[in-house]
């Protein structure tokens, strides 16, 4: 039996989570009980496509400091882990909205660079010449395009993930900071385990150190908080600047005490764009 391509695992876990989270969030919009089943299975596929890219960039896990350095700044080790603790933890509907984001991402662009090229006609035979030379004009031939139609779906897919990168990648920023607030809200009702906000504020700071993206949902967050307390009561006044500075020491501090290692996980992006690579060149080994 030949093997999987690791290409396609990956892509399957991407349209598993794709797929069940429209379901979870279907289940949402109409106030109905979170199908678990399904919740969980999402996150499988996650997990399986993370693991998978994670494990192409980084190898296998190995207990030193070198390799632990670079995971704890490999952004999509920090998913896989977030993914995993989903998984585990009581379920929170909206915490599947980001990585549904990027499986939506990463399936349309596997689309349009691996399923809709398959739809090309084979090259034209040779025609004219000894076998010898058929078989080096048909080397040489430029590969045939696809259907018109299948062509202008994936000319409009391209331009399509081109154009709303940078939309899905603020939304993914305020979504976070979204199930944040989710989340607090849910320890104050008793109605979430006070370990899950503590656990995801600490990924946003994780994200806060790599992302611009977070960065700038932090920053216009903060702003629209100052200016919705401005002019109310010195105590609550008082109250926004004392959270405003804990966070600010908290969140600001490096996340490793080595200047290389801290800096290392900056500029990289956690969503469809580098995934993606980094899947493909998996599946090509």
């Amino acid at each position: 039996m030949a093997p999987i391509d690791p290409h396609y695992l990956w892509a399957f876990g991407h349209g598993v989570m794709l797929l069940c989270a429209a379901y979870v969030l279907l289940q949402t919009v109409f106030f109905r009980p979170t199908p678990l089943k399904t919740y969980k299975l999402a996150f499988s596929g996650a997990l399986l496509s993370y693991s998978i890219v994670v494990y192409k960039s980084l190898g296998r896990p190995q207990l030193n400091q070198a390799w632990i350095r670079r995971a704890i700044v490999d952004e999509n080790v920090q998913y896989a882990i977030l993914a995993l603790y989903w998984w585990i933890a009581k379920p929170v509907n909206v915490s599947i909205l980001p990585f549904a984001t990027f499986s939506l991402f990463h399936c349309l662009t596997f689309l349009r660079t691996n399923i809709i090229p398959k739809f090309a006609p084979p090259p034209p035979p040779a025609s004219g010449a000894g076998a010898g030379a058929g078989a080096g004009a048909g080397a040489g031939a430029r590969p045939q395009q696809p259907p018109a139609v299948l062509d202008t779906i994936s000319r409009r897919i391209q331009l399509w993930v081109k154009n709303n990168y940078d939309v899905a990648m603020r939304f993914v920023a305020y979504a976070e900071l979204l199930i944040c607030v989710r989340l607090i809200l849910g320890v104050v009702t008793f109605r979430t385990s006070f370990i899950a906000p503590i656990f995801m504020l600490h990924f946003v700071r994780l994200r806060y150190h790599a992302s611009p993206f977070t960065r700038t949902a932090v920053s216009n967050a903060t702003a629209y908080v100052d200016n919705f307390v401005a002019g109310k009561s010195p105590v609550l006044q008082n109250g926004w600047i004392t959270v405003k500075r804990l966070v600010s020491s908290w969140g600001g501090a490096p996340l490793l005490s080595g200047g290389a290692g801290a800096g290392s996980g900056v500029g990289q992006q956690a969503g469809p764009g580098a995934q993606q690579a980094a899947a493909a060149g998996a599946g090509r080994r």
